[in-house]
């Protein structure tokens, strides 16, 4: 066994070399290649049918050409070596291999992608309606903390992070996690006012850290909510973090006020000029400061929503996610460990950012344990939780999904006002859900069904 196992780390190596030798030589050819080499080295079968349609739409002279290229091109040496090595060969190639395989036969549990951890709830803007702005600002986890949970994850196979908060750049100590764990991959969710000149040459050396910057839309809109001068100093943000070949992207959380703004052809053309290379969308959800269910998108809103975000990714070179109408893609919701976690400034183990529930804290717990919850294990085993997974999310899709986990696991709220969802909101969440089932369950049989696309899908989740 171990001549077999040898010898299968050499072919995987060797191709590993064949595809960091044709990365700088960019050509539609080579990223064709890759992607074969990249399906040799993946076991997961739905995983090769990505890499698969990924192959075909190259073929097709998608928008994405542009943007491989631009990532190949655009990125300084040290960012394009760690976006490679770090994030696409060490946590999704070795690393899904490492938790799918080893870790569950060994186990009998498979590690999320991803963690999310909120080192800080400390900002220096005071936005409306913030997912986090009902957590205690005077606490996060202390750097020792941080760096066993990352230390951690890497036994799992886990080489990616992300970091939330409150405003990450408070953290100077972070820096020096970057540098420490070098092997990993980190996403930054930041305001970007903190973003300078300094700092985007830093990240530059460093490789292995892309910054996603909230904005709110335009001008107008991105100051009503974060103040005046705001988007100005994300506009700077951004061009310095091109200028020193830093992968970066942009964070919108979509209202009912904002959303034909931020799926605007100006918005969308603007971050794309700007180099942008990653547009996340998240729709709003009546949890932290002030939650109010009249900034929730209607149903109409929503729909049509989704409807847009297609359009942008067959016209535009830049990866767009959608976390509310995107469940076909990930097979339902991937919270409570399925696919990542996250762990507030508090410590406190939570099924995902939005979702302020915990049984565990990562003080008294390994993440291993936190991780084999029974919390997390009655979330998955729910998972998804619609047979139609244009409605994917148990905070305002499924919402009894939520107060049934919740209930029968004890789960607490991590901050006053958290339980809200389940009290005075869980009516008007109700409503909004069985609202939106009737647009997403007619868009369901007539895109999906009807076009065999459903099948698939239903195979991820099983």
């Amino acid at each position: 066994m171990r001549i077999v196992s040898r010898m299968v780390d050499y072919t995987q190596r060797r191709a590993l070399k064949e595809i960091m030798t044709r990365l700088p030589a960019f050509s539609v050819d080579n990223l064709v290649r890759i992607t074969y080499l990249a399906e040799f080295l993946t076991k997961n079968q739905d995983d090769k049918e990505v890499i698969r349609f990924m192959r075909t739409t190259f073929k097709s002279n998608h928008p994405s050409v542009q943007l491989a290229k631009d990532i190949m091109e655009r990125l300084s040496p040290a960012c394009r070596d760690r976006l490679v090595n770090n994030l696409m060969i060490s946590n999704l190639v070795i690393g899904n291999s490492l938790r799918e395989n080893e870790i569950y036969e060994r186990e009998g549990f498979v590690p999320p992608l991803l963690i999310v951890i909120s080192p800080t709830m400390r900002c220096n803007l005071n936005c409306y309606g913030c997912y986090a702005g009902e957590y205690a600002q005077d606490y996060g986890l202390p750097f020792e903390l941080v760096d066993r949970i990352i230390t951690e994850g890497k036994e799992l196979g886990i080489y990616f992070i992300t970091f939330s908060g409150g405003e990450i750049f408070t953290r100077e100590d972070i820096w020096d996690i970057y540098r420490k764990h070098n092997d990993v991959y980190f996403q930054l969710y930041t305001n970007g006012t903190l973003i300078d000149r300094d700092a985007a040459r830093r990240l530059s050396e460093l490789g292995n850290v892309a910054p996603m910057i909230s904005v709110e839309g335009m001008e107008k809109r991105t100051d009503e909510r974060r103040g005046a001068g705001t988007y100005k100093k994300i506009m700077q943000a951004m061009d310095y973090l091109a200028e020193e070949g830093v992968p970066f992207g942009a964070s919108c959380t979509e209202t009912r006020d904002n959303m034909d703004e931020i799926c605007g052809e100006e918005f969308v053309d603007l971050l794309v000029a700007k180099r942008a290379m990653v547009l996340w969308y998240f729709q709003y959800i009546p949890i932290g400061r002030k939650p109010a269910m009249e900034l929730v998108p209607t149903p109409e809103q929503r729909d049509e929503f989704r409807r847009r975000v297609k359009e942008i990714r067959n016209g535009k070179p830049i990866f767009v996610g959608d976390f509310w109408n995107d469940g076909y893609f990930s097979g339902g919701c991937i919270a409570g460990g399925r696919q990542y976690i996250h762990i507030n400034a508090n410590g406190d183990v939570e099924p995902c950012v939005f979702c302020h529930f915990a049984v565990d804290n990562i003080k008294e717990k390994s993440l291993r344990d936190a991780l084999q919850s029974d919390f997390f294990k009655a979330i998955q085993a729910r998972q998804p939780y619609s047979d139609n997974l244009l409605r994917p999310c148990m905070l305002i899709d499924c919402p009894d999904v939520l107060a049934e986990v919740v209930r029968d696991h004890g789960a607490r709220p991590t901050h006053p006002g958290a339980e809200t969802l389940l009290t005075e909101l869980r009516d008007p969440i109700r409503q909004y859900s069985a609202a939106y089932a009737c647009y997403a369950d007619r868009a369901w049989e007539k895109d999906y069904v009807a076009k065999g696309y459903a099948r698939g899908y239903a195979k991820m989740c099983s």
